[in-house]
């Protein structure tokens, strides 16, 4: 008899086969202990190049779970609070206007938090939202395309209007950049050197920052898809195909002056399991608290009124799910669409990179592969053939 777990291969291997991703790469742990592993495809099939021994991915939006751990170390060392209007560190963000749908400019009335920023409620956006007036805006400035120090990018974002007044609506955006520049505010040092301080060193992460050394470049893995993120506004559905793009641009690789709270970091599928098992419980592998019980529980409860649900983020819908300071939760299990748990918790990336966690199960998933601007449902269907085989 076949075992329940092959299912998980056996989804990979369909989309793999079918042409939408290059390869796929999955690992799930429970209770600490490694339980599904497994990777099908190839890192390049065109040029038939095998999916290397500890891959390196880029994590895309999975890099924003990390940046809001920090956010929430500072928080409980009493240097940031939730409460904390964000022009008390970027006085740029103090008077912002906001963009109708036909282009006209009026203040904004409402102060923006940090706690919205968290949340995506800020009024900031991402340039590759259709339908979005502000969007547009971000798409003129080029936010998606290039890789600028992240003062700058910032300092950039400042000068653009708001989608909608703080705090009420939920919109996908660069919000969790301007808390990374904010953490770097506070901590007066760069990014790259926060990360690596509170979450790389305790969590002995061999393979994870924001750049891939010169002689761990062949672990690196290539990009299929779409070219940039603006682009993503207008990538077409139906078939994907395997089109090879140079990424670089907006996320480069060796540059030592490029971090980003939103996207950026690198990392493999191991090291973000193990950041995973952090994002549960709070500690590193040596039992040390990193964050407390009580800060967990409260990063991955949701935080999104119901007159501001479901979620979606452009065309893609989120049922179910609410979101919380660090990522998305299951708050309504009515209205799931794919197996899950009532807490299940966790982030995607833009690349098809995907990463969940089950407290009640002791569980973490991570998904790997690299297609920029994928519209098949791989996640759900990993997920589901995780969750069917649980003992």
């Amino acid at each position: 008899m076949t075992a329940r777990t092959d299912r998980v291969r056996a989804v990979a291997q369909r989309y793999v086969e079918l042409g939408a991703y290059p390869s796929i790469e999955w690992l799930v742990r429970l209770d600490g202990q490694e339980w599904i592993r497994g990777s099908v495809g190839q890192a390049d099939p065109h040029n038939g190049v095998a999916v290397p021994d500890k891959a390196i991915y880029r994590l895309y939006s999975m890099t924003k779970p990390v940046i809001a751990s920090i956010a929430m170390m500072l928080i409980e060392e009493g240097k940031l609070r939730l409460y904390d209007p964000v022009a008390r560190y970027l006085p740029d963000f103090a008077s912002m206007d906001i963009i109708d749908p036909d282009g006209a400019l009026h203040p904004a009335k409402r102060v923006m938090l940090l706690e919205h920023l968290l949340t995506h409620r800020s009024g900031l956006t991402y340039g590759f939202l259709p339908g979005c007036a502000a969007a547009k805006r971000y798409r003129e400035a080029g936010l998606g395309v290039s890789a600028p120090p992240l003062k700058e990018m910032i300092d950039t974002i400042a000068g653009l209007p708001l989608a909608f007044e703080p705090g009420s609506e939920w919109r996908y955006s660069v919000a969790t950049d301007v808390v990374a520049r904010i953490i770097e505010i506070v901590e007066g040092k760069p990014l790259q050197d926060i990360v690596s301080d509170r979450i790389i060193e305790p969590l002995n992460l061999s393979d994870t920052g924001f750049k891939v050394p010169e002689d761990e470049l062949y672990r690196l893995m290539p990009v299929f898809g779409c070219e940039d993120l603006d682009g993503l506004v207008n990538f077409p559905d139906g078939p994907q195909q395997l089109t090879p793009v140079d990424v670089s641009p907006h996320y480069p690789v060796d540059d030592p002056n490029f971090a980003r709270g939103g996207y950026g970091l690198y990392s493999t599928a191991d090291d973000y399991a193990q950041i995973g098992e952090f994002l549960m419980s709070g500690m590193n592998q040596s039992g040390d608290t990193l964050l407390s019980r009580h800060m967990i529980d409260m990063m991955w409860t949701n935080r999104i009124p119901a007159r501001q649900m479901p979620l979606s983020i452009g065309p893609i819908p989120l049922p179910g799910y609410g979101f919380t300071l660090a990522g998305r939760v299951m708050a309504d299990p009515m209205g799931a669409m794919g197996l899950t748990g009532p807490k299940e918790c966790g982030w995607s990336g833009a690349a098809g990179t995907f990463h969940w966690n089950d407290p009640d199960e002791k569980m973490v998933g991570v998904v790997m592969t690299q297609y920029l601007g994928s519209r098949y449902p791989l996640a759900d269907e990993m997920r589901t053939a995780v969750y069917q085989a649980l003992p």
